[in-house]
């Protein structure tokens, strides 16, 4: 077996590797590219314990894991399994359900990348002695002359992912790197075939919630808060002028912009559009009353620039992962940013994130108010 701490040309980097085609491609090319490459797969959650049909999804399944170490095996290089259940549900479990229970829409994947792997990572990579980390994601970054380190958006716009990237620390980002920020999808699959893997270059992609079985949200909430529906079955669903017009199921199975499922029938769509957890009240409305100009936004981490002190104009502000994005002025009010859209916005959600970008530079973003 070859010696990698003699051969490596270009030092060592440590790998997250979640088993699917991406991160496994993007570890081999970086292998053949001279690095000394370490792969490593991080277990976040328990499906044995989870209420799982016994089909796993997400990035993180025992599959996953199998066929991660299976690759590194093949090409020769070291790979690690490292247990961030701890963490993981201390973190972004407990906020999943604490944000619902608000009567909001979390957004775990941003937390995990951000809070979660990334330190994770890091901190694995500093007793490896690793220079820098790696991981999957269709997105570039590069330092600018202020100093800066800057996310851009992915070559490919079907699969950029620079929207879940926006919570990273410019310290995290100095050590990181994104081999296939210039490819697009399909290079990745033919890549994957011309190695031979072609059970790798298959395989399908979950966009599920990997710690909520069968992607059911309500009955994950239930089986983690005892008695929940009971504490909030029964609530009302009443109209914006206060008109009580039927009972709900309870007020954090309901999410903003949800039309079907509400169990009562109008004669036009009705949609919810606003949640009250103070009074377990879900208020309902129609499509032109879901329509908002501006948005706040809270937790904010700047990307490009240190400080945003002046209205910012022509600013594209993503309000969901698969939003086109929507011209807008944003305006940092001490810890928040006011965004005033030049045109009407449906279902802004709190909870999700907004992200904002100059051109296709991620400016930085934060959780919707």
């Amino acid at each position: 077996m070859p010696d990698y701490n003699t051969m490596s040309k270009r030092g060592r980097i440590l790998v997250a590797m979640s088993g699917g085609v991406d991160s496994s491609v993007a570890a081999v090319m970086l292998h053949e590219q001279g690095y000394e490459v370490i792969g490593l797969t991080m277990k976040t959650w328990d499906y044995a314990t989870s209420g799982a049909s016994g089909k796993e999804t997400g990035c993180c399944s025992l599959d996953s894991i199998n066929d991660a170490r299976t690759l590194a095996v093949n090409y020769g290089f070291p790979h690690y399994i490292l247990d961030i259940r701890d963490e993981f549900g201390d973190y972004v479990i407990d906020n999943f359900v604490d944000e619902y229970l608000a009567g909001r829409t979390p957004n775990p994947c941003v937390l995990c990348n951000t809070h979660i792997k990334w330190e994770a990572l890091l901190k694995r990579a500093n007793k490896l002695d690793c220079e820098f980390i790696a991981t999957g994601h269709y997105a570039n970054i590069r330092q600018q002359d202020s100093g800066r380190y800057v996310i851009s958006k992915g070559f490919d716009e079907n699969k950029d992912q620079s929207y879940v990237l926006w919570g990273v620390s410019q310290e995290n980002l100095a050590r990181t790197q994104f081999p296939l920020g210039s490819f697009a999808k399909s290079d990745i699959r033919q890549m994957a075939l011309d190695m031979g893997q072609e059970e790798l270059a298959k395989k399908s992609e979950s966009y599920e919630i990997c710690f909520v079985p069968d992607n059911d949200y309500r009955a994950f909430l239930k089986h983690k808060v005892e008695d929940l529906e009971e504490k909030v079955a029964g609530g009302n669903f009443i109209l914006s002028n206060g008109m009580v017009v039927g009972q709900h199921k309870g007020y954090p199975f309901y999410t903003i912009g949800q039309r079907k499922g509400l169990g009562i029938a109008f004669g036009e769509p009705m949609f919810v559009i606003r949640i009250l957890p103070e009074s377990n009240t879900v208020v309902l409305g129609r499509a032109d009353e879901l329509e908002r100009r501006e948005a706040m936004v809270r937790n904010i981490n700047l990307v490009k620039y240190e400080n945003i002190n002046e209205p910012m104009e022509n600013v594209i502000t993503k309000i969901r992962y698969k939003d086109a994005g929507m011209l807008s002025t944003i305006v940092q009010e001490k810890d928040k940013m006011r965004v005033v859209f030049d045109h009407s916005v449906s279902a802004i959600a709190p909870g999700q994130s907004a992200v904002f970008y100059e051109g296709n530079d991620l400016l930085g973003g934060g959780f919707l108010c």
